[in-house]
């Protein structure tokens, strides 16, 4: 039988896997069974409260098995969940509310006073005030959605500083999975260790490996990132297999060189995204892992649900040259267009365009941001067919893999010069394998700027001598700075807005 939305996947896993252990947070662990029982009971009430149908729900909770119980529930409600980071300032919570409009508010004693502290006219669920045997209504909405209706909204950066709603389909999600099941060979033997916060689009498929094929989904606490010797004790504890996370983690192992005193044989595949990685880190890796490790590169924005284009590495790679985010994934189709709208040739930088089912519907609630990226397909004069444009620079090389190259707006004029910010810290980090380091421009000084994590400062010499032999000399950053720590998001990827603004503003 064909499954057009996703709690139709949840409850045939349900079924197949009921005293599994579905999730394992910090502090408990939750079987398939207890799982659904739970979200359901959440269903019931966001149905009472609301009565609403393809309206954002609103999750304000931390990373727990109670969170993804109530993005399940309410999916149950026929519903799409939108989760909050309760780590952000409440101003803006307070904004993306406002923005949101949601029919209810999820969240747990611990918060609600928070909440009440904004003084928005919208129904809360509290569920520490849920009562465990109370009767459940089997009625849902859920079997009134069809396959192009929302399933959950994530928040993004603005430029007008009001964060923008992604409103991805339940379609866009099962095309994903489906196809990641497919190409990475997923069994309910998968056991997942989870980095990403679910604000953050990678954490789509951590969770619904867990909902389509019954793995087990290991919330690894957020403590163990910062240390990472304490990480590899916890994936050797759980024996958790299969990882995803973004390329600072990875970076972080491999210089502090751990694998020399600490093993992870469990690990069989190894995915990475959100952020380049560099080729000599990865490396690190390969060389230390056991050999049937699969490595996977996961290149696409929030925009288009998770994945567009992959790259499998099989060997080392090469260290001088950029890492592929290789070919497209199935059922989406990539197009490079220059600046007139014409598809570049192999080997020609243009923008990397996006079509398929992945597509996000668009921004919740804003039109004017929704038709400026998903647009009409400038090769297609013949049927309305939308695209989203990326913003980032790519092109397609001889081996039909495409190679990114940038941001458009991380790319800069200096001297006449159109440079990419991420092609230098692409040859820095390739130079100097123990540190982690990000390339700024400081737009009032007109210069390049290295802000770099380090134990020891690295002499201004060292670094213009070395960079001299990969850089061109209108690409070396003038100023170094050194931070003992580098400044992360939520997401885990480093904080580059922080760090930008720090430097525009001084």
């Amino acid at each position: 039988m064909i499954k057009i939305n996703l709690i139709e996947y949840f409850e045939n896993t349900v079924d197949l896997f009921p005293d599994k252990i579905a999730i394992v947070d910090n502090t408990s662990q939750i079987t398939f069974d207890q799982l659904r029982q739970k979200a359901k009971r959440i269903a019931t009430h966001i149905t009472k409260e609301t009565n609403a149908i393809n309206k954002p729900v609103a999750i304000y909770l931390p990373k727990a098995n109670e969170t993804l119980a109530s993005f399940i529930g309410t999916l149950y409600s026929g519903n799409c969940y939108t989760p909050l980071d309760t780590k952000n300032p409440l101003p803006r919570i307070e904004t993306i509310l406002r923005a949101l409009h949601p029919a209810c508010i999820i969240t747990n004693d611990k918060y609600i006073t928070q909440l009440k502290e904004l003084n928005l006219d919208f129904p809360i669920i509290n569920l520490d005030e849920l009562e465990k045997g109370e009767d459940v209504d089997e009625k849902f909405n859920y079997i009134k959605c069809i396959d192009t209706d929302p399933a959950y909204i994530l928040h993004t950066s603005g430029s007008t500083g009001v964060p923008k709603g992604v409103v991805i389909s339940h379609l866009s999600i099962i095309d994903y999975i489906n196809w990641v099941v497919d190409t990475f060979d997923i069994t309910e033997n998968e056991k997942v260790g989870n980095q990403t916060p679910f604000i953050f689009d990678m954490s789509t498929l951590d969770i619904y490996l867990m909902i389509f094929k019954g793995a087990t989904l290991y919330l690894i606490p957020e403590q163990k990132f910062i240390f990472p010797a304490t990480l590899l004790e916890y994936i050797n504890e759980n024996q958790i297999n299969f990882i995803f996370w973004v390329p600072s983690v990875y970076v972080n192992v491999a210089n502090l060189k751990l694998f020399t005193s600490i093993k992870i044989p469990t690990v069989k595949k190894v995915l990475y995204g959100g952020e380049v990685m560099p080729p000599k880190h990865l490396n690190y890796w390969i060389k230390n892992l056991n050999k049937n490790v699969i490595y996977g590169n996961m290149y696409g924005p929030t925009e288009i649900t998770g994945t567009c284009v992959y790259h499998i590495v099989s060997d080392t790679v090469d260290e001088d040259e950029s890492l592929p985010i290789g070919k497209p994934c199935r059922n989406t189709d990539i197009l490079v267009l220059n600046e007139k709208d014409e598809l570049c040739q192999v080997g020609e930088k243009g923008e990397l365009c996006v079509r398929g089912s992945s597509l996000a519907l668009g921004y919740w609630n804003n039109l004017e941001k929704t038709n400026a990226v998903f647009v009409q397909n400038p090769l297609n004069k013949a049927v309305p067919e939308r695209i989203y444009r990326t913003g980032d620079i790519v092109y397609l090389n001889e081996k039909g893999e495409y190679i990114y190259i940038g941001r458009k707006d991380f790319q800069i004029k200096l001297s006449g010069y159109r440079i990419d910010l991420g092609e230098i810290e692409h040859h820095i980090l390739s130079v100097f394998d123990t540190i982690n380091a990000g390339v700024f421009f400081d737009k009032a000084k007109n210069e390049i700027v290295l802000i770099y994590e380090s134990e020891k400062e690295i002499p201004v010499k060292d670094f213009r001598l070395k960079l001299s032999k990969v850089l061109s000399k209108h690409m070396i950053p003038s100023k170094y700075i050194k931070m003992d720590i580098l400044p992360k998001s939520t997401t885990g990827k480093i904080d580059r807005a922080l760090l930008n603004k720090k430097i525009n503003n001084t």
